[in-house]
């Protein structure tokens, strides 16, 4: 058996990191997208090459738009962690959205906006069994703006937890977005950081946390879906404070 030396194994693993940092897996559903987006950068080739390079600059934006990074998921129990990639852009007390059938009382709502630019693929915030999905139609506002979670199109999942605790979670569509996925079932039993949906061009995701848990987050903080801690279910105490630096 031959072994590299150690000099060029760092070298490989090196450039396999590197290779890892660009190249992510994409979700399937972005497989039909990229091919129309490179079937018409082909066409733009035809007409006139700087079209074509244009082409090719949004086929790569496509590719990213529908990445689906493998992401450390936490495994501690009670850890609430975030739905979604991007920047957190609300945390005010909220009722969550009748349709899911949970007490019409204010709990806290954080509120993760996910721009253009991030991975839409949205995770599982905790573990539990889903006690409702629910659908409804609505506006295209902007997702960043608070009337977006009561206006906008809007796809809610209710999550019960071990200790009979509930938990929303609620895909928003944006602006942009005009299609929300979710291929999770009623009575369903969800791990944390588990892909439960995916919502295609720009978007918002909120949580909802039970009565007296609260944020360890802050608005203008970035998450990354399945790894950012926003609650511990166990921890009693108020919210995290933070500042801008």
């Amino acid at each position: 058996m031959l072994c590299a030396p150690d000099g060029q194994w760092q070298q490989d693993h090196q450039s396999m990191t590197m290779w890892g940092t660009f190249l992510k897996p994409m979700h399937p559903e972005g497989y039909r997208f990229v091919t129309v987006f490179a079937l018409v950068t082909i066409g733009l080739f035809l007409l006139w090459q700087p079209l074509g390079w244009l082409g090719v600059s949004l086929t790569v934006w496509c590719y990213y738009f529908f990445r689906d990074p493998r992401r450390a998921v936490p495994q501690a129990e009670g850890l609430v962690v975030s739905p979604a990639d991007g920047v957190v852009s609300l945390i005010e007390a909220a009722v969550p959205p009748r349709e899911l059938g949970m007490d019409p009382v204010p709990l806290t709502r954080v509120s993760v906006f996910m721009s253009v630019f991030n991975c839409h693929v949205n995770r599982a915030p905790v573990a539990g069994r889903v006690l409702s999905v629910a659908y409804r139609p609505g506006r295209f506002f902007n997702a960043s703006l608070d009337k977006a979670s009561e206006h906008n199109e809007r796809n809610g999942l209710c999550l019960e937890v071990a200790d009979g605790r509930q938990l929303a979670v609620v895909q928003i569509a944006g602006l942009v977005a005009r299609r929300i996925l979710c291929w999770t079932t009623t009575g369903q039993s969800l791990r944390t950081g588990e892909r439960f949906g995916l919502i295609r061009f720009g978007s918002r995701l909120d949580v909802y946390l039970p009565p007296r848990v609260a944020p360890l987050v802050a608005v203008g903080q970035t998450m990354v879906a399945g790894e950012t801690v926003i609650a511990d279910l166990g921890r009693v105490g108020p919210a995290r404070p933070a500042r801008a630096d």
